[in-house]
């Protein structure tokens, strides 16, 4: 990473580390039917060779317990095991889980009968609900979220997670990635305009140091839950609004006009800070003009290398001053990083 970004003469890396075992809250495995025997396996990504997994030791606690469990009492029951073949957890710090069973059937009621007697038995392990699918068959029992708590700094936050949303998979670095950015910020000022603002994950931990938040999403799901987070944690700050870092620009332009825009005034808003967090392709062009309009900018990464490209544009306008790397994914060459970039001519 030194070596990758030595051409930005930046400051010091800030690390933070990962636990060594049992940090990520998500898991997804295939299921493997042979004989009388079931079991998880997933692929070697070079050889796309199966192996099986009888403990994931880099999952949560919770995860492992689940999973042994589960087969345990789906193995003699047919209605849950015959043509099941895939099983995704999700789990918290808080001690939630949800767990989805994915098939190449249809679901009946009788299905349902057993699945509700299962989510019954698993209950005692923690509690959970359980989501049934197949083609054109989502079955929810009882709901297909869960509810995570996180500690930043000295103040607890409630997220929502939606099955099939992307949420941070190690939680703890995520409250190191949402303290080191709320520390970061503290005593900026002006409003933050966040764009990929997901189930607002940062906005809301960075809501206090900002006068106003207005964070942009184009999923529809992140857009609802990123709602019941502001109204869960009580932030009266943070407004939501659906639309793609190109819609927002094109708006901010007064090029184009948006109905989902109507209660808001743009002109109004003070375009300081902005926090860009994009998938691993990085910022287009005209996402990286638009971003190099701000004061300040607060970027993170998924991508090490779409972030030296966007960096090498950026840093004509900006300076680094802030660089952190964050350990999402312990034994993998993933690395999560956090940069802070301030205008040159901006004495902040």
């Amino acid at each position: 990473m030194q070596l990758l970004f030595s051409q930005f003469n930046g400051p010091k890396f800030d690390i933070f580390p990962s636990a060594t075992l049992n940090y990520r809250q998500r898991a997804e495995f295939r299921v493997w039917h042979e004989g009388d025997d079931l079991f998880y396996i997933m692929f070697d990504s070079t050889t796309k060779q199966k192996y099986r997994v009888d403990d994931f030791p880099v999952a949560s606690v919770l995860i492992n317990k689940l999973m042994k469990a589960l087969l345990i009492e789906i193995k003699n029951k047919p209605l849950l095991r015959e043509r099941l073949f895939q099983v995704d957890f999700l789990s918290t710090l808080s001690g939630e889980a949800l767990i989805s069973l994915l098939y190449h059937k249809p679901l009946t009621d009788e299905w349902q009968e057993d699945a509700l007697k299962l989510k019954s038995i698993l209950a005692k392990i923690a509690p959970l609900d359980i989501i049934g699918r197949a083609k054109k068959q989502k079955i929810i029992l009882e709901k297909d979220y869960v509810i995570e708590n996180l500690t930043v700094g000295q103040r607890h936050f409630k997220y929502q997670q939606v099955e099939n949303s992307f949420t941070q998979p190690n939680a703890v670095v995520n409250e190191h990635m949402l303290l080191w950015a709320q520390e970061a910020t503290t005593g900026r000022g002006g409003d933050l305009i966040e764009l990929y603002c997901g189930n607002g994950n940062f906005s809301i931990a960075l809501a206090q140091n900002f006068d106003r938040v207005l964070g942009t999403e184009i999923s529809k799901s992140s857009v609802k839950s990123a709602q019941v987070n502001i109204a869960m944690n009580k932030i009266s700050n943070i407004d939501i609004v659906r639309m793609s870092s190109e819609e927002f620009s094109q708006a901010m332009n007064g090029e184009r006009k948006f109905r989902r825009l109507a209660d808001f005034d743009l002109t109004t808003y003070h375009y300081d800070t902005v926090l860009v967090d994009p998938p691993r392709a990085g910022l287009d062009p005209d996402s990286v003009e638009l971003v190099s309009r701000f004061k300040d900018i607060i970027y993170i990464s998924c991508n090490p290398e779409t972030l030296k490209d966007n960096l090498v544009q950026l840093t004509k306008t900006h300076q680094i001053k802030k660089f952190a790397l964050f350990d999402q994914f312990p034994y993998t060459h993933h690395v999560e990083t956090g940069v802070i970039l301030s205008k040159k001519d901006n004495k902040f």
